[in-house]
């Protein structure tokens, strides 16, 4: 399929989404956004807490957490065995209190305790990944980028949008078909999707989307 025919596909997924998932619980960072505003040390915070973990463990996580701190200096300020009894709900939380503490240093050291607004200055944190920066970006500073994780990996490739191995190569395979505007909510849609649709042994017939019917219908295949 052709490049302009692929974006053609894509948008016509991003309408179906949208009415689609009407009804659905949005992402967790959705939440957190909406409940503390786009300040981006509780969108950092949230992110790298929900890695590994389930949305319906990290948000209560996060919000006993954002109880006792409200910025890096007092994150700081929380001592580790607290850190981690206030985190033990969510997977892999005494390296997750090591990170926020590491995390919370550098930002202040090196950035004046406030969030950078560039890819690569996020990357140069040490336990920001990718899809935490991308997601940093889109959510609390409106950046045009996109957030690969599982599921937005598993369903572009499987909606047969992109055919990639990894999330980076999912990542930039997107960004040559999907037009800029569509790159923050293509990650919203696809997490909601995935969270709720299209789940391990689903019927693909039963889809909006991939039923043959559908997709003649919706002009998509």
């Amino acid at each position: 399929m052709s490049k302009d025919k692929l974006t053609l596909k894509a948008i016509k997924i991003v309408e179906i989404l949208r009415k689609s998932i009407d009804g659905m619980t949005p992402p967790m960072m959705v939440t957190i956004k909406n409940e503390y505003g786009k300040d981006p040390f509780f969108t950092l915070i949230g992110c790298l807490l929900s890695l590994r973990t389930r949305d319906t463990l990290t948000l209560p996580t996060c919000r006993k957490l954002f109880f006792r701190a409200k910025n890096f200096s007092e994150l700081l300020k929380v001592p580790i065995k607290e850190l981690e009894t206030i985190i033990y709900p969510v997977g892999f939380y005494k390296k997750k209190s090591i990170i926020l503490h590491e995390v919370s240093k550098d930002i202040l050291a090196r950035f004046n305790g406030v969030v950078p607004q560039t890819l690569e200055e996020l990357l140069s944190i040490k336990g920001v990944g990718r899809k935490t920066a991308n997601l940093v970006l889109g959510e609390a500073f409106n950046i045009p980028a996109i957030c690969v994780d599982t599921h937005v990996h598993r369903i572009s490739n499987h909606l047969g949008l992109v055919k990639t191995k990894t999330p980076l190569e999912t990542e930039l395979a997107l960004q040559k078909i999907l037009p800029e505007k569509y790159w923050i909510e293509w990650g919203k849609l696809l997490v909601v999707w995935g969270q709720n649709v299209c789940v391990p042994r689903t019927h693909c017939s039963k889809c909006r989307i991939l039923s043959e019917k559908a997709g003649i219908a919706y002009g998509i295949v």
